[in-house]
């Protein structure tokens, strides 16, 4: 079996055979694979009109557990974006209806943001959805092989993460 990977470094090794191209099996594909990913996870947002901005702040109020609310602040933490940028995104989620803003009763000038019913049933809905067509991906891999995977993309990822 051959890949589109397979075909490029043929060419750059035709071309550069004094180049080590072999970083390209795995970096390319990897490339390629997020892409591909990124495209089946924008049809599983759009068939719940949510973009993925949306759905990112939805989630990381979902993972806070009942009564899913954050501060701004726990949210800029969770979603790596700006204040100014951060604010927007409420802004528009609460016009909406996904969202409210409700006094945050340990500090008086501070807010914290929680998911409405229409937001926790379009979230939780996105995310199984999307959970099913992430593991429909994965089905050509063995359990065995996933967990392979999944250590050798972390140890990958870490030190991007530090």
């Amino acid at each position: 079996m051959e890949d589109e990977v397979d075909r490029l470094v043929a060419a750059w090794q035709a071309e550069r055979p004094d180049l080590d191209v072999r970083p390209l099996q795995v970096l390319s594909r990897v490339s390629r694979l997020a892409r591909h990913l990124d495209r089946a996870r924008r049809a599983v947002f759009a068939a719940h009109e949510v973009e993925s901005w949306e759905f990112d702040v939805l989630t990381a109020l979902r993972r806070a557990g009942s009564p899913y609310q954050l501060s701004p602040g726990q949210l800029l933490r969770a979603t790596l974006v700006t204040s100014g940028t951060m604010t927007n995104r409420i802004d528009r989620l609460a016009a909406a209806g996904l969202v409210e803003r409700h006094p945050d009763p340990q500090d008086k000038r501070g807010v914290q943001v929680r998911l409405t019913e229409a937001g926790l049933t379009r979230v939780d809905a996105a995310f199984a959805d999307l959970l099913g067509r992430e593991q429909a991906i994965l089905e050509a891999l063995t359990p065995e092989q996933r967990e392979t995977l999944a250590v050798l993309l972390r140890t990958l990822l870490i030190p991007f993460d530090a």
